[in-house]
């Protein structure tokens, strides 16, 4: 979808999709399940942990930062990154509205 149509949807629903989007990707999920594993910040080099390349790594961490699931210093050569917990929360409450919003009201299918 390109950047202008993107206006035409609420405040709340791009930022659902831009979330939503961000978890897309196995590897992405792996990179925050490792960080909820850890419990700290980490820094140093996950790329032992993950069956990615650096540079795939580095992309998906630009990723998560870019949504704001993650934060920290991800440039540089002693990296030192760690989920958000604000944005966390935000994901958290966007997650069960979204999910509760629908009831099995209308059995057609």
């Amino acid at each position: 979808m390109g950047i202008t149509k993107t206006k035409q949807f609420t405040v709340n629903q791009n930022r659902k999709a831009e979330l939503y989007k961000a978890l897309g990707h196995p590897a992405r999920i792996a990179i925050i399940e490792f960080l909820i594993n850890h419990e700290s910040c980490v820094c140093g080099d996950i790329v032992d942990e993950l069956p990615l390349s650096q540079s795939t790594i580095s992309q998906h961490l630009k990723e998560l930062k870019k949504s704001g699931i993650i934060k920290g210093d991800i440039e540089g050569v002693k990296t030192c990154y760690c989920i958000d917990a604000e944005v966390w929360a935000e994901l958290d409450d966007i997650c069960r509205l979204f999910m509760s919003s629908y009831s099995e009201k209308n059995k057609c299918c």
